[in-house]
């Protein structure tokens, strides 16, 4: 059991930490400039070389890389290692544009395995647990870094994918699953589902790992209370690596950053001016020992806050708060920066599920925002005047969080579409005009 949990790594000094990252990262830079052409010449239009990169001090001094990047790059431009020497290839799971294609030797596989491990452990997993995979597989990282992960620690894995959400819940309660890995509106969807059919008292789930999208505390509470478990966070995407650079440990107080893979940095997304630790801003990664696809000051577009401070799991890595959003995909709405997870809070506060979508509309050349959002059963019987009333009380709210008004709408239960995936909170038509 002390195989992926490592005191000697995830313990280690500040000074130790530093040291990892200050000898790996010039290997690194050196190794980038050596191999990618496309990232060479963008140090070079910066007037940068790999002398000029000494320690993690001087990480300010690289370019910035983005998705446009990434993009622009597809699909081999930003591979380092012949293919012949590439065992894997992952993708995004985005809709537009060129879809976000990583590369994987067996070498970056195997750390990556190991950073799921260390989370599942965090979690409490044992070579005894029952790891039910419920991520998708194939191109998407969720199923393959979760997979790869659970037989690292030698726990039984069910490697179930995403849907057909009886057989799920059969097998759940068949084969004894403890630790279930999923997206956290599918771990809702499945908790709605069970306490439906009753079986709650079949299911011997202790903890869940859930990631790929953003989870309100709020939300956190419910899918705890609904299957019985201790709900874990985990992060990751596609370009690092996937799930797994950064997990959440029984304090359940921010995510720890896997740092002797990864230096994390906090930037002003507009001034792009390295922010320090404590205060928000859009999170940078740089990979210091993948082969592959080793991305340096990687923007993510999420938004969250580093703090190094001391946790009760003896984890000395610094961690990441759960991202408050994404600066990419933000809505401004009437000049106000809105994010959904700001809605989300009210509605979870106010007693309402995760089941909701934001209609933004453009009319008579000013943006409007309808929120809708279904109502308990126990909230469909009432008369249409107490409706009204709930409404009235949710604008209300969402005008004193956002400072603009949004039209709500209550609307019947299971109305909205179910998500096996990642949830569509937001229809916005001003893209189509």
């Amino acid at each position: 059991m002390e195989r992926y949990y490592q005191p000697e790594i995830e313990c280690a000094s500040r000074e130790q930490i530093l040291a990892w990252q200050n000898e790996r990262l010039v290997k690194q830079v050196k190794y980038v400039y050596d191999r990618v052409p496309y990232y060479r010449k963008k140090m070079e239009e910066k007037g940068v070389t790999p002398a000029d990169v000494t320690s993690v001090a001087d990480l300010h001094k690289l370019p910035f890389l983005t998705k446009a990047d990434l993009r622009d790059a597809y699909p081999y431009g930003l591979c380092a290692v012949p293919i012949s020497q590439a065992v894997r290839i992952q993708s995004t799971s985005g809709t537009t544009g060129r879809r976000v294609v990583a590369f994987y030797t067996q070498h970056d596989l195997d750390l990556w395995e190991d950073c799921c491990a260390r989370a599942i452990m965090a979690a409490g997993g044992t070579k005894d647990d029952v790891v039910h995979v419920s991520y998708g597989y194939g191109l998407f990282t969720g199923g393959a870094g979760l997979h790869g992960g659970s037989h690292k620690v030698g726990s039984l894995t069910l490697p179930m994918s995403s849907g057909n959400t009886d057989r799920q819940i059969q097998f759940m309660c068949d084969l004894g699953s403890t630790i279930l890995c999923c997206t956290p509106s599918y771990a809702a969807y499945l908790s709605e589902s069970i306490n439906e059919r009753g079986l709650k008292d079949q299911i011997h789930l202790k903890a869940g790992i859930f990631g790929a999208e953003a989870w309100t505390e709020e939300m956190r509470r419910d899918i705890e209370k609904g299957l019985g478990i201790k709900a874990y966070d985990i992060y990751g995407l596609t370009e690092i690596s996937g799930p797994g650079v950064a997990f959440e440990c029984s304090a359940q107080g921010g995510m720890h950053i896997n740092e002797d893979h990864f230096i994390a940095e906090i930037i002003d997304p507009v001034t792009e001016e390295v922010l320090p630790e404590g205060e928000k801003g859009e999170l940078v990664f740089t990979c210091i020992t993948k082969e592959a696809f080793p991305l340096l000051r990687y923007r993510t577009r999420d938004i969250c806050v580093l703090k190094r401070e001391k946790c009760a799991c003896g984890r000395t890595h610094v961690k990441m708060s759960k991202p408050m959003g994404r600066s990419d995909d933000m809505l401004i709405i009437k000049g106000v920066n809105v994010f959904p997870s700001q809605i989300e809070t009210i509605l979870l506060n106010k007693g309402y599920a995760a089941n909701y979508q934001l209609i933004v509309d453009r009319v008579n050349n000013s943006d409007t925002l309808e929120v809708q959002v279904e109502m308990t059963p126990e909230m469909f019987s009432d008369s249409v005047s107490e409706v009204t009333a709930k409404e009235k009380e949710l604008v209300n709210a969402m005008k004193a969080m956002l400072g603009i008004y949004a039209k709500v709408r209550l609307v019947a239960p299971k109305s909205i579409a179910r998500s096996e995936g990642k949830a569509v909170r937001v229809i916005d038509k001003r893209k189509l005009y």
